[in-house]
């Protein structure tokens, strides 16, 4: 069985887009950087980390929360590399996401299983990850790295 997952972007103006999540959530207006935008809103590569970022996170709290655990406030940084490709297009070439815990390491049991799973139970992660690189870094509250 397969779920399916849509949106509406209509053009405001400009480059000005709403995107219509439908009637259970807000819309959000959303809009390309200067010279062509004006930069009122998230960009699509915004948006693109957003997704990678949220995700990642969300699978990581998943998975500790399968051990009962209790990371604390959780946060995720995702930083886009921008290049062109050999048509001198602008892509998207690869995506540097840094978790951290609200927690130290030591209070969390089960950390080295979680931090070896999480990463499958990201759907959008997983399904960027077949057209580009993402690299991923967890850290936990005292910035000691964990993985990825």
């Amino acid at each position: 069985m397969s779920d399916t997952v849509s949106i509406t972007v209509t053009r405001q103006q400009g480059y000005q887009f709403l995107v219509d999540f439908g009637s259970a959530m807000p819309a959000l207006n959303a809009d390309l950087p200067a010279p062509l935008g004006q930069g009122a809103g998230p960009s699509p590569e915004h948006l693109l980390l957003a997704a990678v970022a949220n995700c990642l996170g969300a699978s990581l709290l998943f998975a500790l929360q399968k051990y009962k655990q209790d990371p604390g406030t959780l946060s995720a940084t995702a930083t886009a590399t921008i290049g062109r490709n050999e048509d001198k297009r602008l892509r998207v070439t690869g995506v540097d996401v840094a978790l951290s815990l609200g927690k130290p390491a030591a209070e969390l049991e089960h950390l080295e299983r979680v931090l070896a799973q999480f990463e499958d139970f990201c759907t959008v992660t997983q399904s960027v990850r077949a057209g580009m690189d993402v690299r991923l870094s967890v850290s936990d509250a005292t910035g000691q790295r964990l993985g990825g």
